[in-house]
């Protein structure tokens, strides 16, 4: 049984690599048949955010992907070089890779510690592949304990104690700094998926009223408009929509900018030198980056939340330790588990093959010795004992030895073989 993980994240990627990775939903589904078509063997499961872009991948025997088959899957699937991707890819296998997903659910590992989208896109992401048929027995195991131990995390931790999100704290640190108020502004939204609904309810609670929702769903616009009392305009009336908006949120899965420099250029000329303010939450992002410096305007990326993030991350660090030691702990106990899962059947039938002989023995030697009284006969059922469980005692070692390293996959056939043990 093998597991690992292969990606890429906010700590080393850049946005402008990330947006040429992400996977749209309906690019995650076409990916996870692709990538069972590839590999037969493996379960398969895909995770795609504004912040990482990662690969899990399982199996019960035989060899994995390698860390650059999967760069060249990423490199085919979206059009990219190979040279663009390599240097920001990472690879974790075994109880690392299990560590990593555990970590990433428990949103220890998010630009903002704590967040809880983080677990919702897991979520998700595992709920995808299971619809997809690419997760089995390994994957449903792992990313359950998952969820399991986000929820030991939440409970027996501060870390998600006034809770702050990405886009909190693109209100709270951003939009503040350019607004003292924002009763009396003008906000649109473009998207209408979680991301958007979150930011909301932050700008809301800061006074937001006026608000517009655009998305390429109108029935969504309409849905997502009702609930936070604001109104829905249809997305050929995007240009507009900026125009008189004072400040943009945009959430959209969109594969290419929803409004270029060109586009802009139009829409500035209507404004008026009236101060724009905008925070592009998408990835890809929805706002051209030349856009940025246009007058008037503020526009901010996912990446440009960084530094905000990092606040809020010393104020969470004395939490860290106690998540960390119950991610550390789950590990353990999960990969205990599954060596235990490829072990057990192996050590039980050395165990129940080396029985049938010493009880046959012992049964002709104590028939020779039948005048031996009970406590030489016991002594000698010891004796027998303690001659098996010293003769399996190296191959099991070898077995705990090597499964502190990840399962012995080659130890365990070899050992089925020598022995004659069923599959």
């Amino acid at each position: 049984m093998n597991v690992q993980v292969v990606g890429c994240s906010h700590h080393d990627t850049p946005i402008s690599v990330r947006e040429k990775l992400a996977f749209s939903p309906e690019q995650t589904l076409e990916a996870l048949d692709q990538l069972r078509r590839v590999f037969r063997h493996v379960e398969v499961v895909l995770l795609s955010t504004c912040n990482r872009v990662e690969v899990y991948i399982a199996a019960a025997g035989g060899e994995l992907p390698s860390g650059e088959q999967i760069a060249e899957f990423f490199a085919r699937f979206h059009g990219l070089e190979m040279e663009e991707l390599l240097p920001y890819l990472y690879q974790h296998a075994a109880v690392d890779a299990v560590n990593h997903l555990f970590v990433v659910s428990c949103s220890l590992d998010s630009m903002v510690i704590g967040e809880d989208q983080i677990l919702s896109q897991v979520k998700q992401a595992y709920q995808a592949a299971t619809d997809q048929d690419t997760t089995g027995p390994l994957t449903h195991t792992m990313f359950q304990a998952a969820l399991h131990v986000a929820r030991r995390v939440a409970a027996e931790t501060g870390i998600h104690t006034h809770r702050v999100s990405v886009p909190s704290v693109a209100v709270a640190d951003f939009a503040k700094q350019i607004f003292e108020s924002f009763e009396e502004k003008r906000t649109l939204v473009i998207g209408a998926g979680e991301m958007a609904e979150e930011t909301l309810r932050y700008l809301q609670d800061e006074g937001a009223h006026d608000i517009t929702v655009v998305n390429r769903s109108p029935q969504r616009a309409v849905e997502l408009a009702e609930r936070w009392r604001g109104r829905a305009r249809d997305w050929e009336e995007l240009n507009q929509a900026v125009t008189d908006a004072d400040l943009v949120i945009s959430t959209t899965g969109a594969g290419e900018p929803v409004v270029t420099l060109e586009t802009f250029r139009e829409i500035e000329s209507n404004r008026r030198q009236r101060p724009l303010f905008i925070l592009d939450l998408a990835v890809p992002r929805d706002f051209e980056p030349a856009i940025a410096d246009r007058s008037d305007v503020y526009l901010y990326s996912v990446d440009d939340l960084q530094s905000a993030c990092a606040s809020n991350r010393a104020a969470r660090d004395k939490e860290l330790p106690s998540a960390m030691g119950i991610v550390r702990q789950e590990s353990a106990r999960f990969m205990a588990d599954l060596h235990h899962r490829a072990t057990g059947p192996v050590i039980e039938q050395l165990r129940r093959g080396w029985e049938k002989p010493k009880q046959e023995e012992l049964a002709r030697l104590l028939n020779k010795l039948s005048d031996l009284d009970d406590r030489s006969q016991e002594e000698i059922r010891r004796s027998f004992d303690r001659l098996v469980n010293k003769l399996l005692h190296p191959p099991l070692e070898s077995l705990r030895d090597e499964a502190r390293d990840g399962i012995p996959h080659s130890l365990l056939d070899a050992l089925s073989r020598l022995f004659k043990l069923r599959d």
